[in-house]
């Protein structure tokens, strides 16, 4: 039976090609968002909510000596006051690590099992100590500053190095030398049997400064207690509710995942920043179950700089061993990473496992050894940040190269030609314990060379050179190991309305899921575009999923799509066959279609889920299309790239301008290329950041010097080149879309090739190295004192 009021095949096909799988479809949620019609945690509110405000530490380092909270109780408006003392006794569990990481000896990482609220010390400036709700925001912030904390102050410890020293501040009597985390990777013996052997090494010592996520939306969150059900209820940004709503209902409110339903509306930014539970969240929820109402809390920018975690944070001494001929024979780094004073989340892996695995990046690099203590200091707690490790491996390994073909008299570019993985080696075992399952390393270093006009950098140096301005280039490979993908939910639902509803539990914080979901889904059932309507941010829907990180979406989300169109597809022929009288045998599906072979009959896909669920289907043919599908893990994904920098330095003022910038990249199969670009030039944004201005800093005393815009730089619309964009893809081989993650791309390649790039123009005057970020004043004093030495 031909059902001519639903789409022929020849308009589902042309519909297909439109929305499908390399189309370069513009966002669905851009109206709503660009016209600010965007609905965020803080634009929630509910009957009857009260407010929160969070008393924080003043002092980086002290013993709480007594809270005295009656001045701030008697308060007008004021509905309660919590201290620490108050949560220990209703029994929520710590903020603790999850990953199984071991130190050098064995020994499990140490847990620094924070609570919500201090009750013996408080180790970093803005440590959370008690709380007030009120009936106003204003009334809670008197009540807040009325609260008197009496702290005897310690010595504070801000640099990780110092911190690990006899005699440094401890912060923890169960952590010696504040060293949460020994980690060690690699063969040493035979690393250093590779060095001992090498014709040449290069040292090089690097720090990796500590940066601010300040994300456009402030952290915020709105919280209720049903006493019927004894249900929590939380409003909340997230990068995923399935992952957070049980590490909150399980491991810190100690309820079963039922009782707790966690919501997450439109998110702007997170960047890994709020991928976890914080302590404000327990204690609205602690409040909103003792007074029966709402309550909500709003961050402030100037408490988000001390609250939010933060990333990167290393110093790093870094040695590459290579033979008489440049090839590579080992690669060893070692040093120290911040962890701030508490450890949750995924913390120390950033700092130490994941500079392992992508340290050796593009090239056939034997040996590797990684020796990073990661430690506790009085500063603000340390997170996963826009690529997790993945961007400072890369920077340790490129900043080696460039050195390394200056002291041996190589070409930069013979240099790593020398030692690129060849696509005939893949797979490749990779010295860091993965395997490559496809690249073209040469072949995207090839492009990137010839889209950046490479070879005509000497005239354009030469026109520099004239305007009194000192002009450098420099060209870097990267790879990432993205975050395995775990399990994933592709859940598909065929509603009354015509609507597919598409419930998956990655989330979307900025990246564009709807639009690049939609048109997997779209190619695989033929399903119109517009009728897809993507849901994540419900714990009550999404009941499996690991939420975004780690460029791990398209991929999880993806083939969970993939395999739930496929059980569709299974369904629909017994349906189909079913209502048309034939053979399951003789029904063939395409382009949104099931079609008894050798004929016209056919029925479209919609159609048939209206009449599955209106009719009554006999024992043994499904009722209904809809799949509850969840996919198993597949292995990581390899992105790689090379970008190219060209900046001019004025040697007067010490100003950096990027004049020209160039990435080729391998994301596999590109689901949408505008989404792909726009990705990238936001990562890059990201790397000139911290390449060129961001910089937390303390004083010697654990204050913080960067509380505010207007301490803290963050680039600006005229800071950011415009950008050419080359695509050279190898699809993956480890999923069915032959996706690669492509959201953390822009920082892992744009920190080195920048960095690199202003070195380069500033070996005119024979500067060979200077550490992020490159401000107008390091880079204008690294001129003078080379001067001074010349």
């Amino acid at each position: 039976m031909q059902d001519h009021t639903s789409p022929s095949s020849l308009e589902n096909a042309i519909a297909v090609q439109k929305y499908g799988v390399g189309q370069p479809v513009r966002r669905k949620e851009d109206d709503t968002l660009v016209r600010g019609k965007g609905k965020y945690t803080d634009d929630f509110n509910l009957p009857g909510q009260a407010y929160a405000w969070i008393v924080r530490s003043s002092h980086a380092h002290g013993i709480i000596r007594g809270i005295d909270t009656s001045a701030a109780r008697a308060m007008p408006g004021v509905l309660g006051v919590w201290t620490g003392t108050d949560l220990v006794a209703a029994g929520y569990g710590p903020f603790t690590c999850g990953l199984p990481l071991k130190s050098r000896d064995g020994s499990p990482l140490l847990q620094t099992n924070r609570t919500a609220l201090m009750t013996d010390k408080v180790r970093y400036v803005g440590d959370p100590i008690a709380f007030v709700v009120a009936e106003t925001l204003a009334q809670a912030r008197d009540a807040g500053e009325a609260v008197e904390v009496d702290i005897d102050p310690l010595p504070a410890v801000t640099d990780p190095e110092e911190a690990t020293k006899p005699g440094a501040p401890q912060l923890y009597d169960h952590i010696p030398n504040n060293v949460a985390l020994d980690y060690h990777y690699g063969e040493a013996e035979k690393v250093e049997a590779a060095f001992a052997g090498a014709a040449h090494v290069t040292k090089l010592d690097i720090v990796n400064t500590r940066v601010a996520v300040v994300a456009m939306e402030p952290r915020a969150a709105l919280a209720s207690y049903d006493k019927a059900s004894e249900r929590y209820t939380i409003q909340v940004p997230t990068q995923g509710v399935a992952g957070n709503r049980q590490n909150l209902a399980k491991n810190i409110l100690k309820v079963p995942n039922e009782k707790v339903h966690l919501l997450t509306a439109n998110v702007g930014g997170s960047f890994g920043m709020k991928n976890i539970n914080y302590p404000e969240y327990v204690c609205i929820l602690h409040a909103a179950k003792l007074l029966g109402r709402p309550v909500k809390w709003t961050d402030e920018r100037s408490t988000s700089f001390l609250s939010d975690s933060h990333g990167r944070a290393q110093k790093i001494h870094c040695e590459l061993a290579l033979d008489a001929e440049g090839k590579f024979l080992a690669v060893k780094v070692s040093g120290y990473g911040n962890l701030g004073a508490y450890i949750t989340g995924v913390a120390p892996s950033p700092l130490s496992l994941n500079v392992g695995k992508n340290l050796a990046s593009v090239y056939r690099t034997p040996l590797m050894s990684v020796d990073i203590k990661t430690v506790l200091t009085n500063t603000t707690l340390m997170g996963a940040y826009r690529g997790a490790g993945r961007p400072e491996a890369n920077y340790f390994m490129e900043r080696l190269i460039d050195r390394a073909a200056d002291e041996m008299g190589i070409n930069r570019l013979t240099l790593r030609k020398r030692n690129f993985i060849k696509p005939q080696q893949m797979p490749f075992a990779a010295s860091s314990g993965v395997t490559y399952d496809s690249g073209d390393f040469q072949g995207v270093f090839n492009k990137a060379l010839e889209i950046s006009d490479h070879a005509n950098f000497a005239r354009r140096k030469k026109e520099s050179r004239k305007n009194g301005k000192l002009r450098g280039i420099a060209i870097g490979s990267y790879l990432e190991v993205t975050a395995p993908p775990g399990v994933e939910l592709g859940k598909i639902v065929f509603e009354a309305d015509g609507a597919v509803r598409l419930i998956t539990g990655t989330l979307d914080y900025g990246q564009g899921h709807a639009t690049p979901f939609a048109q997997v889904l779209c190619a695989q059932l033929g399903v119109p575009f517009e009728s897809v309507k993507l849901e994540q941010g419900d714990s009550d829907v999404v009941h499996t999923g690991n939420g975004t990180g780690g460029s791990r979406s398209i991929t999880a989300s993806g083939m969970a799509i993939v395999e739930a169109s496929k059980i569709v597809i299974e369904k629909g022929k017994r349906a189909a066959a079913h209502l048309m009288e034939a053979a399951e045998a003789d029904i063939e599906f395409g382009n949104g279609r099931f079609v008894i072979a050798g004929t016209d009959r056919s029925i479209d896909i919609i159609e048939l889920a209206k009449r599955m669920r209106e009719g009554k289907m006999p024992d043994g043919v499904p009722s209904s299309l809809d799949v509850d599908h969840t996919s198993e893990p597949v292995p990581s994904t390899f992105p790689n790239g090379c970008h190219v920098a060209e900046v001019e330095v004025d040697p007067d003022t010490g100003i950096v301008k990027i004049v020209r910038y160039t990435g080729v990249n391998d994301f596999g199969t590109i689901v949408n290329p505008m989404l792909v670009a726009g990705q990238l030039h936001g990562g890059v944004a990201q790397g000139i950041g911290q390449a060129l201005m961001e910089c937390v800093s303390y004083d010697s005393s654990g204050q913080p010097i960067t509380g505010s815009f207007m301490d803290y730089a963050l680039p600006r619309a005229e800071d950011i080149p415009l950008m050419e964009v080359g695509d050279h893809p190898v699809p993956a081989k480890s999923n069915p879309l032959g996706t690669k993650g492509c959201g953390e791309a822009g920082c892992a390649g744009s920190l080195s090739t920048i960095v690199n790039a202003v070195v380069d123009a500033l070996s005119d005057y024979g500067i060979a190295h200077i550490d992020m970020p490159l401000t107008p004043e390091r880079v204008w004093r690294a001129i003078e004192d080379a001067k001074k030495v010349a």
